[in-house]
């Protein structure tokens, strides 16, 4: 049979074309089907290699991608085969079991790596019962679902959780909880043993998965209680649970709640939560704040801040409020409201005469009659220390509010038996009405207190209405305050004096210093007018220091015998820097202490404060002389001569007035006179005005006189020329 052998075509493919003696010869049919059928499956055996092998190049990457997306997850993954045997894992895993690595190979046993770990002692969980302890993990591996924790021998507590694959494999994960865990105890041990209550619930609120000691202590639940309950159950009012809907509140933010104890006493919280997981489940962890207390003390606090502490009546704060609700109602009515202010008479006596603790006793049984007196739709509330305000409604003509406040006084006239002491006390009352005296509250109390100014004033023990001349007056008092203040701010006022004479000789020894306020407008304003004014507004501090700095500044440039007298007022010894005062006006004139003289009235005495008596003391022991002024005006004036060791002693002018013809104001004179030789102090008369007067002085030993028979205040200019001339007359009487 001849042979074949292929040829080169000129495409360089090969032809099975037969050459026989050099020339082609003609294939047969049969040969040529065979041919194409024999290529047919070369063809398709090529074809198939060339899938398989890119079947195999793609596995061979979907593994690679596999291997590379497992080895970046931050768990441990393992895959095992339906005989336990491992196929692949990631470079996670092979960390966490670390002591077991080296066992880890393709085709190896999960079960006999185990085995190996457990005769090492990497699995401290099972020693004492490795067997056992091997069966039940490899019984777990083959019936996944729960998540089970796993302990290493370095400590690490591994999280390992398994799933079944549809061919009977595993894929096995494992998480390195270490860090929970230990988070998860310090959370327990702060849980448990912290003072604070702390109740950890469910997101909804209906279930309490856990309390603290704290909490069972203060509920006064058991544990077991506790879990039976829900966050809504313990709550006084429905209240809403902050961490549900609105999920942007504020976790550091306190959420008042009041919830309900065991024995069913009621408790004030301030809620702070905050969402956690619990276990495997998420949830939220309360800490309760008790503000019982403080809830109990903020209502004290508004109570007190609206109340007067010592009758528990209303102030004027709250009075204000009472008093906008009824002008509200008035508006929208016929009715009107009066407003009656009740000032006590002479309440400072009972003070000072019994003493501050029975004052007070005084002041709680008046607003105990005030609020008896009283019906349930008015008001009554304490202004000050001895003054009420009571609020009539329904008030439709005066006569009613004349009713209201003679029925006030009747009350308050009763006497009160206190420690002991059967104490009467009397009281004014001012009326104001709205609308026609004020639609507003403060206009109407400042209405009723000028009329209870003018009933203290004029009548005392009964009552007065509002009239439209009280605000004159009150508004031209209001000038002379703005105008005094200004001119003591820019040293306007001026000190006049008068001479005080020695009786034997004629000799001027000294001055008393008056201030005089000459106004640009109104002239020269009496003293009578606005020293009271000074007084009751605190003027009168910074007017006596103004008058003592100018005084002893004046006095200085006199000659060395001749002493100034300067008036005190007793509220510039409240203030408590009068020494100083009087220090630095002595140091920046440069005159010597002893020809200072500071006047006091009993008044001041009156007080017998610890205060007083010890800066009388120190202002003597600088050399300063100390003078009683008015004696025998005040209440109890020769027990004040043994308060303090006096220089001199003023008799008041009221004495004198009328001297030469008046036998009683002689025999009071003439007692005065022989107390003060005996107690070896200087007397002074005030008021001389006539001859007969003086005379009279004279016989009875009267040491030095003051008034306008010697000469009326004069400004500084006129008492250098007065001591001027008289120093001109001795000297002529010596060279004679």
């Amino acid at each position: 049979m001849p042979k074949f052998r292929p040829r080169k075509t000129k495409q360089g493919k090969h032809a099975a074309i037969p050459r026989i003696q050099g020339r082609p010869a003609r294939p047969s049919p049969k040969l040529v089907r065979n041919s194409r059928q024999v290529a047919a499956e070369i063809g398709e055996i090529v074809r198939k290699r060339a899938e398989a092998e890119a079947a195999i190049a793609e596995a061979r990457k979907s593994h690679e991608r596999l291997r590379e997306a497992i080895e970046i997850l931050p768990q441990g993954i393992v895959f095992l085969d339906a005989d336990g045997r491992y196929i692949l894992w990631n470079k996670k895993y092979a960390e966490i079991y670390s002591r077991s690595s080296d066992l880890f190979e393709p085709g190896a046993r999960l079960a006999d790596t185990i085995r190996i770990g457990v005769e090492r002692g990497d699995y401290p969980e099972a020693i004492g019962r490795e067997e056992e302890w091997i069966a039940e993990r490899l019984t777990r591996l083959y019936q996944p679902g729960e998540r089970h924790e796993q302990t290493l021998a370095d400590g690490r507590v591994i999280l390992i959780e398994e799933r079944l694959t549809e061919d009977g494999g595993v894929i096995g994960l494992r998480v390195d909880i270490t860090e929970l865990k230990e988070r998860e105890a310090s959370f327990r041990l702060l849980f448990d043993s912290n003072p604070v209550p702390m109740i950890v619930c469910a997101l909804d609120g209906e279930r309490i998965l856990g309390v603290n000691d704290a909490a069972v202590e203060h509920y006064g639940y058991s544990r077991a209680e506790f879990e039976k309950l829900t966050i809504r159950g313990l709550q006084a009012f429905d209240t809403e649970l902050p961490w549900t809907g609105d999920r942007s509140s504020d976790e550091q933010a306190a959420h008042t709640w009041k919830h309900v104890r065991a024995d069913g006493s009621l408790i004030d919280l301030a809620i702070y939560f905050r969402q956690l997981v619990y276990g495997d489940q998420p949830a939220v962890l309360l800490a309760l704040m008790d503000i019982t207390e403080r809830k109990r003390a903020e209502a004290r606090l508004a109570f007190m801040a609206q109340h007067d502490g010592l009758t528990g009546l209303p102030n004027r704060s709250l009075l204000r409020q009472q008093m906008d609700d009824m002008l509200l109602h008035t508006r929208r009515s016929s009715e009107k409201l009066a407003v009656l202010v009740l000032g006590l008479d002479n309440f400072k006596i009972v003070n000072d005469t019994l003493g501050h603790g029975v004052g007070d006793k005084l002041l709680r049984g008046v607003a105990k009659r005030l609020r008896s007196t009283l019906r349930e739709e008015d008001a009554v509330a304490r202004l000050n220390s001895d003054e009420f305000a009571i609020l009539q409604s329904g008030v439709v003509r005066p006569e009613d509010a004349v009713l209201l406040a003679k029925r006030l006084l009747e009350a308050i006239a009763d006497p009160y038996l206190l420690d002991g002491h059967s104490v009467v006390i009397g009281a004014s009352i001012g009326i104001a009405m709205s609308p026609g005296d004020g639609d507003e509250s403060e206009k109407l109390l400042k209405s009723a207190d000028m009329a209870l100014s003018r009933a203290k004033t004029d009548f005392r023990g009964t009552f007065s209405f509002f009239e439209a001349e009280m605000d004159a007056r009150a508004q031209s008092r209001r000038k002379i305050e703005i105008d005094l203040r200004d001119a003591i701010q820019n040293n306007r006022l001026q000190p006049y004096y008068q001479p005080l004479v020695d009786l034997s000789t004629g000799r001027i020894t000294g001055f008393e210093a008056l201030v005089r306020w000459p106004h640009a407008e109104r002239g020269m304003v009496s003293p009578g007018e606005f020293i009271p004014v000074a007084e009751e507004t605190g003027l009168i501090n910074p007017l006596g220091a103004l008058m003592l700095r100018r005084a002893c500044a004046d006095a200085a440039q006199w000659p060395d015998d001749v002493r100034v007298a300067v008036n005190l007022s007793p509220l510039q010894f409240r203030v408590g820097n009068l020494l100083a005062q009087v220090m630095d006006a002595l140091k920046q004139s440069g005159l010597p202490a002893r020809r200072l003289e500071l006047e006091i009235t009993e008044t001041l005495l009156l007080e017998k404060s610890s205060q007083v008596l010890a800066t009388l003391h120190a202002l003597r022991a600088l050399g300063v002389r100390i003078s009683m002024d008015d004696f025998g005006t005040g209440y109890s004036s020769l027990s004040y001569l043994r308060s303090f060791p006096f220089d001199k002693i003023k008799i008041d002018q009221s004495f004198v007035r009328d001297l030469g013809s008046n036998r009683d104001a002689q025999a009071i004179v003439r007692s005065i006179i022989s107390l003060g030789k005996g107690l070896g102090v200087t007397i002074t008369a005030e008021g001389v005005e006539s001859e007969a007067e003086l005379s009279c002085l004279r016989t009875e030993g009267c040491h030095e006189g003051q008034g306008f028979l010697f000469s009326r205040a004069r400004p500084n200019a006129e008492i250098v020329a007065l001591l001027s001339a008289q120093r001109g007359v001795a000297a002529a009487i010596e060279a004679a």
